[in-house]
């Protein structure tokens, strides 16, 4: 326990030996019509520093690159979203939750400011309400089917950042700072807050890093030299992007035309969080599949196409959650590698394979792993360990030819 506490843990984010005893999950689950596969919180520990505009652009950018994205406005206090985008009209809702407002580009917007009678109205709230008007957003709002869900904090390490951390599975940050001198205070704070809720930073970005002349072509730094690259390397953080300061980013800001924005500064984050939720298509594919194995009884055959059966393993979060056995139905050339994939299967095991079945299986996009031997179950599991891999096991044998698919 730190000197300064107040023994009120619901607030706080110390992982102290006092609180070891009493863990509470303050995750709150996302509406059951909505699907988000990354959510990534943009953050700053001051304000002023372009967080909501590099929010915006960083949402432009990955729509661009053909992913479904939305933008959940968190600076309740200060919302700027909406503006930047252009939407003055209303969110709806309805018995299900309320809707986003979609933008020009088709981006999916939550914001106070379109709940607000007026957009000029102050929202004079004490912290506990911003904190649960933030968990409505994630609860109450059909999102939809999203690959990136950004997260435009208030700036800091107050309450509603530290809700965020709690209540919705943030899979990482990008710190958005400027060049002045206090930025290594700055960083700080907001990674120190980052470890303490277990957060990974993805990395830094710089806003206002430069001022490029347009007579001259010369970059003039209006704020003082960047020390951007001796703080991230200092703790170990990639620099994602050093934005300039161009009249045409506000100007675009304050016109709702943020979408229209031109230029390359993301290009670096972009490929970052591309490779981000490629991981987590290939999750999500482990996390809800079906495994064949081809079998006599319950133990792995020698040979795919001579096999009594299959057993089928129905698996969802890496664990089998069903099995069944289905008959051979045939040994007819080519036909069992199709009916297995009309069955759904996305991975067959077996101890050997004819060329033909695996080359099959392949353009039916189904995984073949072979130089299996023993109990089905157990070969499945193994599978999902990462324990079992093919051995390029491949039948041979004449009088298996047609049986294994060749």
């Amino acid at each position: 326990m730190s000197e300064n506490c107040d023994n009120n843990c619901g607030n706080c984010g110390e992982d102290c030996a006092d609180r070891k005893e009493e863990k509470h999950d303050f995750r709150e689950t996302l509406n059951e019509l909505s699907h988000v596969k990354k959510v990534i919180g943009i953050v700053s520990g001051k304000g002023g520093v372009g967080k909501s505009s590099v929010s915006a652009m960083l949402a432009v950018t990955m729509q661009r690159l053909g992913y479904q994205v939305g933008v959940l406005d968190a600076d309740v206090t200060g919302p700027s979203i909406p503006k930047a985008f252009g939407i003055r009209g209303k969110a709806e809702g309805s018995d299900l939750g309320l809707y986003p407002r979609q933008s020009k580009t088709d981006i999916a917007i939550m914001s106070v400011n379109l709940l607000l009678d007026n957009d000029t109205d102050p929202v004079i709230w004490r912290g506990p309400i911003l904190g649960n008007t933030v968990k409505q957003f994630w609860t109450d709002v059909i999102w939809g089917d999203l690959d990136f869900l950004f997260i435009d904090m208030p700036p800091g390490t107050g309450d509603v950042p530290l809700t965020v951390f709690q209540s919705i599975p943030v899979d990482g940050i990008v710190i958005v700072t400027s060049p002045q001198e206090l930025v290594s205070m700055i960083v700080s704070k907001a990674l120190k807050m980052a470890e303490m809720m277990k957060v990974p930073v993805l990395g830094l970005i710089e806003n206002m890093s430069y001022f490029r002349c347009p007579d001259n072509g010369k970059d003039y730094h209006i704020f003082g030299e960047s020390h951007i690259d001796e703080i991230a390397g200092k703790h170990g953080l990639k620099v994602l992007a050093k934005l300039p300061i161009d009249p045409k980013i506000s100007a675009a800001c304050d016109a709702g035309m943020i979408e229209l924005f031109d230029g390359n500064w993301f290009d670096a984050v972009g490929e970052l969080l591309a490779v981000q939720v490629s991981k987590s298509n290939e999750s999500e594919e482990k996390m809800m599949m079906r495994i064949a194995v081809a079998a006599e009884g319950k133990n792995v055959t020698e040979h795919f196409g001579h096999c009594v059966n299959f057993m089928l393993y129905d698996v969802e979060n890496n664990k089998i959650t069903k099995e069944e056995s289905v008959d051979n139905p045939g040994h007819k050339p080519g036909f069992l590698p199709n009916f297995l994939a009309d069955k759904g299967v996305k991975v067959i095991i077996s101890g050997g394979m004819g060329q033909g079945a695996v080359d099959i299986f392949n353009e039916r996009d189904v995984e073949v792993v072979t130089g299996a031997s023993g109990d089905a179950r157990t070969a499945a599991e193994r599978y999902l360990k990462g324990e079992l891999k093919s051995t390029g096991s491949v039948c041979h044998e004449h009088q298996h030819h047609d049986e294994c698919g060749e």
